[in-house]
């Protein structure tokens, strides 16, 4: 049953992000000879107007065939209905739709969520809300009603919070010293402290107490509201751990399929709104990923497209084929790291 419902998370994904596509395409007349769930050799075809619907063996992508894509050949079209026969804008538009996609996908989601569940907890704002006796925090000289406005922590990793959620993201677990940039009656003051580690709560402190969330019930009128609000907070904290990717922190915590296949096992177990959630999450993070100025994914080629803005003419097609390879390797690698990653934990559990 697992491997149904790791197929179902990874099609609602991918068919979701390249219906955007898809409909983006179709809007601007660009031909579309196929949309495809999946890689691989093909197991169902449907011939349409003029897309050709296909389901294929491999459920771990898709695409959209557009005529004038590198690799799409379609006989007989245009040139005004290829993906370069039409504006830039418009080729931007394009490659752009399948990341709103996703996000849509997810912000339904989480309303959906909130609402079902009859409300929603506003996370706390950075304001100490008090401190630990004996603790690093009082040691350091925090102090009750302190506005936290920066942390920055040893790896480099610097976080502007808007709520105290934030913080805990990076703090939790964090064994080095951090320095908190706090707002203290007016006066901006910088406190750097260590954490120590606590034996009765098993983990890492500083003795900052945190303000409690405030409730708030949810409505039809209000969930995409707070909807949009967790997609915006947890979007931030996915931009982050890009960021610390970039700066070489952090591969260790990434997965792969097989890391996927087994979140999604265990999220099953806990019950539907568990799983659908984890659907958002993960739609996130393909738009996230796929923003990325890599070649191969729509960031990249959305960065090659205003680059031949900024030229008033076409790249050179070597030269492009070229950063795309190397787009594509980077991809490839990746994956085998992951995969490689996930294969390891198996093995040492």
């Amino acid at each position: 049953m697992a491997i149904l419902y790791f197929i179902i998370l990874l099609s609602v994904i991918i068919i979701v992000h390249e219906l955007g596509h898809l409909i983006a395409a179709k809007c601007f007349n660009v031909y579309c000879g196929e949309f495809s769930i999946g890689m691989g050799p093909k197991l169902w075809a449907v011939k349409g107007k003029e897309t050709t619907f296909t389901i294929r063996a491999l459920p771990i992508g898709g695409y959209v065939a557009m005529a004038g894509e590198e690799g799409s050949v379609f006989e007989g079209v245009p040139h005004e209905r290829t993906i370069k026969g039409v504006s830039h804008w418009k080729q931007i538009v394009i490659m752009l739709a399948g990341v709103v996609m996703n996000f849509v996908l997810a912000w339904l989601i989480f309303s959906a969520i909130i609402l079902i569940n009859g409300g929603y907890n506003l996370p706390p704002a950075p304001v100490v809300d008090g401190v630990v006796e004996n603790s690093p925090a009082e040691a350091a000289g925090f102090e009750t009603g302190d506005v936290i406005k920066k942390v920055e922590f040893a790896d480099g990793t610097v976080v502007r919070p808007d709520n105290f959620y934030e913080i805990l993201t990076y703090s939790t677990g964090n064994t080095e010293s951090m320095t908190y940039t706090v707002e203290r009656n007016g006066e901006t003051l910088e406190i750097s402290v260590a954490p120590v580690y606590d034996e009765q709560q098993q983990s890492w402190m500083i003795g900052i107490r945190i303000p409690s969330s405030t409730y708030v019930e949810a409505t039809l009128l209000n969930c995409g509201f707070y909807g949009g609000q967790y997609m915006m907070q947890t979007s931030r904290e996915l931009v982050r751990a890009v960021g610390r990717l970039i700066r070489g922190i952090g591969f260790e915590d990434l997965s792969g399929p097989v890391g996927i296949y087994q979140v999604t096992q265990q999220q099953a177990s806990l019950g539907l709104q568990n799983y659908i959630l984890l659907i958002a999450l993960l739609s996130l993070n393909v738009g996230v990923f796929n923003l990325l100025p890599l070649p191969i994914l729509d960031g990249g080629r959305i960065l090659l497209t205003l680059v031949e803005m900024i030229m008033g003419r076409p790249l050179n097609k070597k030269l492009e084929a070229g950063i795309t390879a190397v787009g594509v390797a980077m991809v490839l690698t990746l994956m085998v790291f992951v995969t490689w990653q996930d294969l390891m934990r198996l093995l040492v559990q």
